[in-house]
């Protein structure tokens, strides 16, 4: 089967969102099943110029990858615009070579770009929202627009719809879409990666941290990861125990400003690390030397880094509001903690550093479930059902 991915940003992009990675995943595991894979993409977050019409094509692990510039890069008032008008190009030249269209997030110009002219040749898509479904509170107005003027076309017209959860199928229906073609398929991720971790110790050495124990959160710097509400409970978790130092990992997506105002107010500036973005050996260092990973996100569709977090031994708390809670629930691990409970998190929290040994069971029983039902060997297989619906069906 011929298949395009189209997604915003793409490797070596990861710092700014799951959604490149995941798309990585599925077009890499999709390769190695022997499909023939290609890649719309832009530059954004990749730093490298590229030829804005006709797109530098790379070969990526088995996938031809189409890199467009992206004229908002330099826009600082929203980089996230993805202006890229070679995909115009790309799409009118080279659509009808493609079985099926697989396209990424939900409010991207490059999606309304490829689902014209996939109507137009009759070629089937599906759309993965992953996550971006919601209007919150962060330009609401602007997504209100895009939605009446591209988006409802967008959802009408695709032949399928990929929820990762029942809640993002839902998030779907709101938005008017066809409960019909909606199918739920989780992100996958890549266990090999979990095989040979980095040995135990070599984190902390780079940041002089060998006699603190780690409390680590990692992804973006944003607003939405409920990072000032980790703050909070850190700063009475530190009253009690006084070993211990908050890493925070990952690119400032906006946010990063407001929280350093709030630890300097509860005068933790030597207690919290900030650490960029985190490439992969250095990202798995950082979960095998963390003693609990924190989750503590007011919301989230999926999130993979407390899978990941797990996979590399370490225990792992999360907010009910994020999508992994679920999960978590249905394997009975205990980990859960209502957003916003200072207290609740700070006595978690306490409760893990105090007894890790019986934590490392839910780390076993989470573990048991990514190898079951995430890895990307089993998600690539009902992903590619998914497609053969829709092309059956054209």
């Amino acid at each position: 089967m011929k298949i395009l991915q189209v997604v915003p940003y793409f490797s070596p992009a990861w710092a700014y969102g799951g959604t490149p990675k995941v798309a990585f995943g599925l077009a890499k595991a999709l390769a190695r099943a022997g499909h023939e894979v290609e890649v719309f993409t832009t530059d954004a977050f990749d730093g490298r110029r590229r030829n804005p019409w006709g797109g530098d094509k790379v070969d990526v692990e088995g996938m031809k990858v189409s890199y467009f510039r992206n004229l908002s890069n330099k826009l600082a008032f929203d980089h996230r615009l993805f202006l890229s008008p070679g995909v115009v190009w790309a799409a009118r030249r080279e659509l009808k070579r493609f079985d099926v269209i697989h396209l990424h997030e939900y409010r991207t110009l490059q999606n309304f770009i490829v689902s014209h002219y996939a109507k137009k040749y009759r070629i089937p898509y599906v759309l993965s929202a992953h996550g971006s479904l919601p209007r919150f509170s962060r330009k609401r107005g602007s997504k209100k627009i895009f939605d009446l003027v591209f988006g409802r076309r967008i959802l009408e017209d695709a032949a399928g719809l990929v929820a990762i959860r029942e809640e993002e199928a839902q998030q779907y229906k709101l938005m008017g879409a066809n409960a019909q073609k909606i199918r739920i398929v989780p992100n996958g991720l890549d266990v090999g990666l979990f095989q040979n971790l980095p040995e135990k110790g070599r984190f902390k050495k780079e940041f002089g941290l060998q006699d603190r124990r780690i409390i680590l959160f990692l992804g973006r710097i944003n607003v939405i990861k409920g990072l000032d509400f980790l703050v909070r409970a850190f700063n009475q978790v530190q009253k009690e125990l006084e070993d211990v130092v908050l890493v925070l990992a990952g690119p400032d997506d906006g946010y990063k400003r407001t929280l350093l105002k709030l630890i300097e107010k509860l005068n933790l500036t030597d207690k919290v690390i900030f650490v960029d973005f985190l490439e992969e050996e250095r990202k798995l260092s950082a979960y095998v030397d963390a003693e609990v990973l924190v989750y503590p996100s007011l919301h989230e569709v999926f999130g993979l880094v407390p899978f990941e977090a797990a996979m590399c031994g370490t225990p792992v708390l999360v907010t009910e509001s994020s999508g992994c809670a679920g999960v978590f629930k249905k394997i009975g691990v205990d980990n859960l903690v209502r957003y916003g409970d200072v207290v609740g998190l700070e006595r978690k929290i306490v409760n893990v550093l105090s007894h890790l040994d019986p934590k490392r069971e839910d780390v076993q029983k989470i573990r048991k479930y990514v190898v079951d039902n995430l890895n990307w060997s089993v998600i690539v297989e009902k992903m590619v059902n998914v497609y053969q619906e829709v092309v059956e069906e054209r």
